[in-house]
């Protein structure tokens, strides 16, 4: 390949934000190749002259690997947000080089020989604990890249990682393809009784991009999908028991039969990461993936599971018991069974609230929520959040960029917000990534900073029949769940690309900014910044917020106790269960669901083979975070309950403390650390348990 056509291919640019307006599928291939090529000659120059200081060692590293993150993240991102059969087959023939050059890095004895003489260096002492704690990283990370291997036992090990590699991609595209596959096709009035008008007309917009031209919400038809702004609202509204039935038993056999059946894979996954354990010297993967977190060990963990269990499995079966009564009161004379449990859920919560998820979503467009979202930022941490209306590449017309200023008017960081459901290019769920990091480099003599920049991606009902993106409070939370992951990436201090925002922190502590900012959802002045009325601007009725409030608790014990269930089914397959062996996963799954639900599972329960956390994402072993982080991030709001959340001078004083710790710090101190540097000690269980109602609050 010229250099000439090299310049022109922008996957090579390595850095500022994405051309994504140039970038097609045909031109990963070769910027990758040539990528590589590049990167692997200059591995092999910085091994042979390696000299153990910061600047000869870590700098050239952290270079290395970020050339390739620039790349491979655009790459990734669209395989995210907008999945093609060509993007596909390009991210599968260039993922195996990709996975060898990391693992050549990983693996190369010259650095990690380099990094060790650094660590027991004169410099050492003169290094700022971020730099420590990046060079103790990199060791560890060493390490766990098998540096310690050779001969066959290397080789197997790269195998695996090759494998593993190619089987997350895999798991995760048969559970895009078999949500889907899937459509309930409804054409009679009768089939869609109960069904909200949001929801008729997102099913009618579903049938228009199935075919059916003439489909409009008044008359059909419908299609109801299993992508989750669909499947949710119907089976918290159908009237239809048999329909909700047949979408039930569709959404959890999904990816677990035929061409997309994700069992085999699930099997090599865990048989794949329990012999790379074992080669790395642990006896199971929970203990290698444990080596880097928080939590010190199984252990620990199991404990803090335990201890959320014993109060929340008693609670969930009253509120089964209340839910049954509720029901057969109500005409239902069979037994509660799971396709019932979201519908009369909903009813129960509309007869002791008496309010319903639609009834808020007029409250809640998308422009007036971000408003909302952007004066929380301003008042507690001080920074101004605009939008950028023009000028900058996106991938879908309905992205949107903003970026970030501090009190003195500089600009500190940007993201895109890739809102609404796109079910057939767009993965489900909600997630933060990162597009830039963080970094100060050096240029000639300067210094310059390269400003973060994040990714935030949700999954919420579009716009519709012109109207707005109309939003119910659970697609509120989740914005505030990803921003506050954005604010962690957006608002670091550290200028070390390897500890800052969101990297270098454990795992298990990843998730505080992002649950610390859902709290804020159910504080008054937020609320009412933000629920206003889309046509008349109305403010959210006060009776609502007292009913949200009331109804913040409600079920709490079930939805903990449903977070442990895939919390110790994710350790268990991890630690205890033999892959291969006399029992199968639906055992374990079975033993677990005995002590961590109230309503067994169907036997034909495979939610597992759509389980991506665990195995197409980075949750193995490490599910149970969302809790440990959880109990971290309720007590931090804690802080500002305390001061009374009215008292404004407070509330802004200890938002300036947390994003001077949490936020600003990132990776470079330990988390129990930046934990104790905001609250003054260590984390405690009572305010998580009080949030969830599962406690009195003493008062």
């Amino acid at each position: 390949m010229t250099t000439e056509t090299a310049i022109k291919n922008p996957l090579l640019i390595g850095d500022g934000l994405p051309p994504f307006a140039e970038i097609e599928p045909s031109l990963v291939e070769p910027a990758l190749k040539q990528l590589l090529l590049e990167l692997n000659q200059e591995l092999t120059d910085l091994e042979t002259t390696v000299i153990p200081t910061w600047e000869k060692l870590v700098e050239p590293v952290e270079r290395l690997g970020e050339r390739l993150a620039w790349s491979w993240g655009i790459v990734n991102h669209l395989m995210g947000v907008k999945n093609s059969p060509e993007l596909r087959a390009a991210h599968e023939t260039m993922q195996p080089g990709v996975i060898e050059f990391y693992n050549r890095l990983g693996q190369s004895q010259p650095l990690y020989q380099a990094y060790k003489a650094l660590r027991d260096s004169a410099e050492w002492e003169t290094l700022e604990p971020a730099q420590k704690r990046i060079i103790t990283a990199a060791i560890r990370s060493a390490e766990h890249s098998g540096v310690g291997l050779a001969g066959e036992a290397k080789e197997r090990f790269n195998q695996i990682q090759l494998e593993l590699g190619e089987l997350g991609t895999q798991f995760s595209n048969h559970v895009l393809d078999a949500t889907k596959a899937f459509r309930l096709k409804l054409t009679h009035l009768d089939e869609v009784v109960g069904l909200p008008p949001s929801l008729l007309s997102l099913a009618a917009q579903t049938a228009r991009a199935d075919g059916e031209e003439t489909a409009n919400p008044e008359t059909g038809p419908w299609h109801i999908s299993l992508d989750f702004p669909s499947f949710g609202p119907f089976l918290q509204h159908s009237q239809r028991r048999d329909l909700r039935e047949q979408v039930y038993r569709a959404y959890i056999s999904r990816a677990a039969s035929g061409e997309l059946d994700n069992r085999e894979i699930i099997e090599k996954i865990l048989k794949l990461r329990q012999e790379e354990a074992q080669l790395l010297g642990f006896k199971t993967y929970a203990e290698l993936s444990l080596d880097g977190k928080m939590a010190t060990d199984v252990d620990a963990v199991e404990k803090l599971l335990e201890e959320l269990r014993q109060v929340s499995f008693p609670a969930a079966v009253k509120e089964m018991e209340e839910l049954q009564a509720f029901a057969s009161d109500h005409g239902q004379q069979e037994p509660l069974e799971h396709w019932d449990i979201g519908y009369w859920a909903e009813r129960q919560r509309e007869a002791k609230f008496a309010f319903n998820d639609e009834e808020l979503r007029p409250y809640f467009s998308l422009p007036r929520v971000l408003e909302g979202l952007f004066g929380l930022a301003s008042r507690l941490f001080g920074v101004t959040i605009t939008e950028v209306k023009s000028g900058i590449p996106v991938w879908h017309p309905d992205v949107q960029y903003f970026q970030i200023k501090d009190e003195s008017g500089a600009e500190i960081a940007g993201f895109y917000l890739d809102a609404y459901s796109r079910p057939a290019e767009k993965r489900g769920g909600a997630w933060m990534d990162d597009c830039l990091g963080r970094a100060k480099f050096k240029v000639g003599t300067d210094f310059k900073t390269r400003l973060p920049v994040a990714y935030l991606i949700c999954n919420q009902t579009p716009p519709i029949d012109g109207k707005p993106s109309l939003m119910t409070f659970g697609e509120v939370e989740t914005l505030f769940h990803e921003f506050g992951h954005g604010l962690q990436h957006m608002l670091t201090q550290v200028d070390y690309p390897s500890a800052a925002g969101i990297n270098n922190v454990e795992w298990d502590a990843v998730e505080l900014p992002s649950q610390f900012m859902e709290n804020w959802c159910y504080d008054q002045a937020t609320l009412f910044g933000m629920a206003r009325h889309y046509e008349t601007g109305e403010i959210l009725p006060e009776h609502y917020y007292e009913k949200l409030l009331a109804a913040r608790t409600y079920r709490s014990g079930s939805a903990m106790l449903r977070q442990l269930y895939f919390s110790l089914v994710d350790l268990e397959l991890h630690h205890r269960y033999q892959p291969g062996g006399p029992e199968k996963i639906n055992d374990i799954r079975d033993q677990i669901a005995k002590i961590t639900t109230v309503l067994p599972p169907l036997p034909e329960d495979a939610f597992l083979c759509s389980f991506g956390h665990i195995f197409a994402g980075g949750y193995a072993a490490g599910y149970y975070s969302y809790k440990w982080a959880e109990v971290l991030s309720a007590d931090a709001f804690a802080a500002f309950e305390e001061v009374g959340l009215d008292n404004e001078a407070e509330v802004q004083k200890i938002g300036r403390r947390f994003r001077d710790t949490v936020l600003a710090l990132g990776g470079s101190h330990p988390p129990m650390e930046v934990f104790k540097s905001f609250r003054g000690r260590e984390p405690e269980t009572t305010p998580l348990l009080r949030h969830s109602g599962l406690v009195s609050s003493g008062h």
